[in-house]
């Protein structure tokens, strides 16, 4: 890793200032901080610690995570204000990306910061002062988020380093890449280890967010399904659903009606398994560090530019900054039946052409937008800081649908229970308001781009199941290169790192 890069890390640690501390270079004058030897002492600052690692989760930038996995799909542009706008994004979109520009640097700090501190507390965790059942449940959410950032980190780059102790400051250089499947034995064994430890049900209200079994469960069920280990992804995922449509042993159930999904005061409902945080309470203010921020900052980048409500019946949609615009593609997949469509796209040209509403096209603009994280004015923060800095909008790494769709798939690929596979696409599509169809690899496929559009998964569905080539090659996708990213170029200097094939 690069020095600058460990040593911000350590450095946050070590005072724990890490909800904030994401700026790349500090200088932090250490008289009167506690250190890392004084810290990690009793329970309160294991669980400060621990909330640090789950404050990675939230980190956002203008380089947002779900805005370039969407933009690098089929299913949307990149959009914004120009070509030029977020260009990291834009160049993904194209696979014009280089090892010197595109998104791959902020993906590797951001994971490699929670795998950091990940590491930290597992090491200082045996030395606290606490409750044994207690100790091994904060052992087992920390294991539980490395394996999280590390599966965001063998996905996007594939040729990583494995890192599970903090590393001494000579050997800062010495770091070396291992083989995948080394990386994915060590996330199986992080979650292996974990479930047991983990509490089967959390209150949302007083621990909302933390890792539960059944989230480890179906990170690990996704794990199994991207290795093709069908098999055992169904038996993890099985755990997770239960029956199709009915109960299961943690409490999840599919929402009644698929438009509460993204109302912003919805949070934590039976459908959530595994969600991403997120506040207002911050008040920032600071647009020279919006990494900073706790708020979700994909809400602002995904509105329409200058909306003007007409009519008093017009949707109070916020005005943003144009990014994700849904290709008309998307727009047409979906039947006019098909609940979702108009609960995931919002339709400005049906607005403007009916005078309701009006709003300014940016760059490559459709009509049509992502309704299910487009900002709204009757929940703009209005407390301090700068609003569009501070949506409080929760958005779902793991929900049952997302699960449901994932086990039917490793069951049908698998050799599994067809007629099982069938009731978990069905409930799926009877939510929807549609009529069965076969449970066949392709009909599941297309179900998942339906459901879970623009929440971040198609670019990786495509990758996993080998139709990269074929959906985008279009869009300058060239096989064997683009289903991972480059290496970033600053880690590549002075270390034993090597850079990706083909770039």
């Amino acid at each position: 890793m690069k020095l600058n890069r460990l040593k911000i890390v350590a450095v946050c640690i070590a005072v724990m200032s890490l909800a904030s501390c994401k700026e790349e270079y500090l200088e932090v004058d250490s008289n009167g901080l506690i250190t890392e030897d004084s810290f990690y002492k009793n329970e309160e600052q294991a669980f400060g610690a621990l909330t640090a690692v789950y404050d990675v989760l939230g980190w956002d930038t203008f380089v947002n995570r779900t805005v370039g996995l969407n933009a690098a799909s089929d299913d949307f542009y990149t959009g914004g204000g120009g070509s030029g706008d977020v260009g990291e994004i834009q160049v993904w979109s194209t696979y014009t990306l280089t090892p010197t520009f595109g998104p791959q640097a902020e993906y590797w700090r951001k994971a490699y910061s929670g795998v950091f501190r990940a590491n930290v507390l597992l090491h200082k965790l045996p030395e606290a002062t606490m409750g044994e059942a207690t100790k091994n449940r904060f052992i087992a959410e920390t294991k539980s988020l490395r394996a999280y950032f590390y599966f965001d980190l063998v996905r996007f780059f594939k040729n990583i380093p494995l890192i599970t102790e903090p590393v001494p400051v000579d050997q800062w250089y010495n770091v070396e890449q291992v083989a995948p499947e080394m990386v994915f034995a060590q996330i199986e064994s992080d979650l292996l280890d974990a479930i047991p430890n983990l509490p089967v049900t959390v209150d949302g209200a007083t621990e909302g967010g933390r890792f539960t079994q059944g989230a480890a469960k179906a990170l690990l069920g996704r794990v199994y399904l991207w290795e093709k280990k069908y098999t055992q992804a169904a038996t993890q995922l099985a755990d997770v659903n239960g029956t199709p449509g009915g109960s299961n042993m943690y409490g999840y159930q599919l929402l009644a009606d698929f438009a509460d999904l993204w109302d912003y005061s919805n949070k934590f409902n039976a459908e959530s398994i595994l969600e991403i945080v997120h506040t207002n309470s911050g008040n920032w203010g600071d647009w020279g560090n919006i990494a900073g921020s706790e708020g979700n900052l994909m809400v602002q980048m995904v509105g329409p530019r200058s909306y003007t409500a007409l009519t008093e019946d017009a949707p109070d949609y916020t005005s943003g900054y144009s990014f994700n615009p849904v290709t008309v593609d998307l727009y047409n997949a979906f039947t006019a039946t098909d609940l979702r469509r108009d609960a995931s796209i919002a339709n400005l040209n049906q607005l403007s052409d009916d005078g309701v509403a009006s709003y300014a096209p940016g760059y490559l603009d459709t009509g049509f937008f992502l309704k299910k994280f487009m900002g709204r004015d009757s929940f703009k923060h209005t407390g301090g800081g700068v609003d569009v800095l501070n949506w409080d909008k929760d958005s779902y790494d793991i929900r049952l649908a997302d699960t449901y769709l994932m086990e039917a798939e490793a069951l049908i690929m698998g050799g599994g229970s067809a007629t099982r596979a069938q009731a978990l696409l069905d409930a799926v599509r009877e939510r929807a308001g549609l009529a069965s169809v076969p449970a066949t690899e392709e009909n599941i496929i297309k179900e998942r781009r339906l459901e879970l559009a623009g929440e971040g998964h198609r670019w990786f569905d495509l990758v996993r199941t080998g139709m990269a080539p074929t959906v985008l090659g279009s869009e300058g996708f060239v096989a064997g290169k683009h289903e991972i990213l480059p290496i970033p170029l600053d880690e590549l200097s002075n270390t034993l790192l090597v850079q990706n094939p083909m770039y």
